[in-house]
């Protein structure tokens, strides 16, 4: 009887690559004895009958820099988040984006029909005939006190309220400019423009509803996010917090795209710890060509400043299965165990880094693809 995990290698690929099958073996066809596996009560020990067919190394040993994996977020950088304000009170009459929605800088958001224009203007105008009328008598006061015919705190009086009326009409010229307005052209619409490039990450305000302080209670009506650069934020144990320095380079790993590996640095350690979790709030800035989207689930790789042992072994000594990384050892006679590790770097030398499941030295078996024809031809 053939052992039971057999039949799992054949479905799933070499899922076990210790097996073999009882052919009689023609020792002048030039190919590898077959292996009959014996039944065993443990799944995770195999029993051969040739084991010398299966040779070992010892794992050797590298010394690289410790590396911590946590877990975060994209966020979007703060800094980089702009406000879209109206300034005037009033009602919106037409809107053009939406949330979601790339906009350029000094793109039309929306406009507003305001009564703030109407009164800003009324105060234009009354500033504009308070100033004629006091330059006026500020002139003929002047040519009267040239002729003697008025005193000198007439003049001075009238000098001072021509300054006055000039400092009224300029503030309310400046109030139409900040409201949006061309004096010249005067209208009660006002023109909402995007004030960076990016993406718009909130709105507030949709078309007929009020915009502006007085009316909705927020001057902001969207705001907007420049995405080129994000933050990661990740939980960081407080045991691994010496481990964590500003300026360290980051891998980001991208749960959506398990194959692409972005750079970001450390920003910021956070100063206080979860209570519940005793976890601190690291950051990360990380350029953002447009993959990173808010809200994304990320593994971030922090390279330590200490060196730590680990385990080398042949790449082809690895079995790769259900996402997961195993090696077969000796376990006594003609038995070998299955043991689960974490497979890291392929390393130039043709070996694979093992982070963890075995140590330096410890014998493996060099090759579990040897069985790959054998299993194939059953």
């Amino acid at each position: 009887m053939k052992h039971p995990v057999l039949k799992v290698a054949r479905c799933l690929a070499l899922c076990w690559l210790l097996a073999g099958c009882s052919k009689k073996f023609n020792p002048g066809s030039g190919a590898p004895p077959p292996v009959q596996v014996i039944e065993s009560g443990n799944a995770d020990v195999v029993t051969v009958d040739h084991p010398q067919e299966f040779p070992l190394v010892a794992a050797g040993e590298i010394r690289v820099p410790n590396r911590l994996n946590v877990t975060g977020s994209v966020f979007p950088d703060i800094n980089r988040e702009i406000p879209v304000v109206s300034l005037a009170s009033g009602r919106v009459v037409d809107i053009r984006a939406t949330l979601d929605e790339n906009v350029r800088k000094g793109q039309l958001l929306l406009k507003v029909q305001s009564p703030d224009i109407t009164n800003a203007f009324d105060t234009y105008l009354k500033a504009v005939n308070d100033e004629r009328l006091a330059d006026e008598t500020y002139l003929r006061n002047k040519d009267l006190y040239a002729h003697g015919a008025v005193a000198l705190g007439v003049l001075e009086q009238a000098e001072d309220a021509e300054n006055d009326a000039k400092a009224d009409l300029t503030a309310a010229e400046q109030q139409l400019h900040t409201l949006g307005v061309d004096k010249d052209h005067p209208s009660d619409i006002v023109n909402v423009y995007a004030p960076i490039s990016g993406v718009i990450v909130a709105q507030n305000v949709t078309n007929a509803a009020a915009a502006g302080v007085t009316y909705s209670g927020s001057a902001t009506a969207f705001t907007i996010a420049d995405l080129s650069h994000v933050w990661v934020i990740c939980d960081v144990y407080e045991n691994d917090l010496p481990q964590v320095r500003l300026g360290q380079a980051a891998e980001i790993h991208l749960n959506a795209y398990p194959g692409m590996v972005l750079e970001g640095r450390v920003s910021d350690i956070g100063p206080v710890l979860d209570p519940a979790i005793r976890t601190a709030k690291v950051r990360i800035d990380v350029p953002n060509s447009g993959t990173l989207r808010l809200g994304m689930f990320v593994t971030a790789t922090l390279t330590g400043r200490m060196k730590q042992a680990h385990a080398t072994v042949p790449a082809d000594a690895i079995l790769h299965l259900h996402d997961e990384d195993w090696v077969f050892v000796p376990a006594g006679g003609n038995h070998f165990r299955r043991i689960a590790v974490q497979a890291g770097n392929i390393l130039p030398s043709g070996n694979q880094e093992i982070l963890s499941g075995i140590s330096p030295g410890q014998q493996v078996v060099k090759s579990v693809l040897q069985l790959e024809a054998t299993l194939e031809a059953e």
